[in-house]
């Protein structure tokens, strides 16, 4: 899960998995793959950067022989 802030400052936690996309309108919104949908003040590359970081620690790189 990854943590965001709502445009009142409320902070909450969201499956990445769960994530279908992330638009720009101009707010970031996140769709889920339920069809709801959430307005954060996070950049898109500011959750990018959660996503990955939270498939890092649950999914180990794959080392090239």
């Amino acid at each position: 899960m990854i943590k965001v802030t709502r445009l009142n400052g409320t902070e909450f936690y969201v499956n990445a998995n769960q994530i279908e996309c992330v638009e720009v309108n101009p707010d970031t919104t996140l769709v889920m793959q339920s069809g709801s949908y959430h307005i954060i003040k996070e950049s898109v590359d500011e959750v990018l950067d959660r996503v990955r970081e939270y498939q890092g620690r649950i999914v180990p790189p794959v080392v090239q022989e």
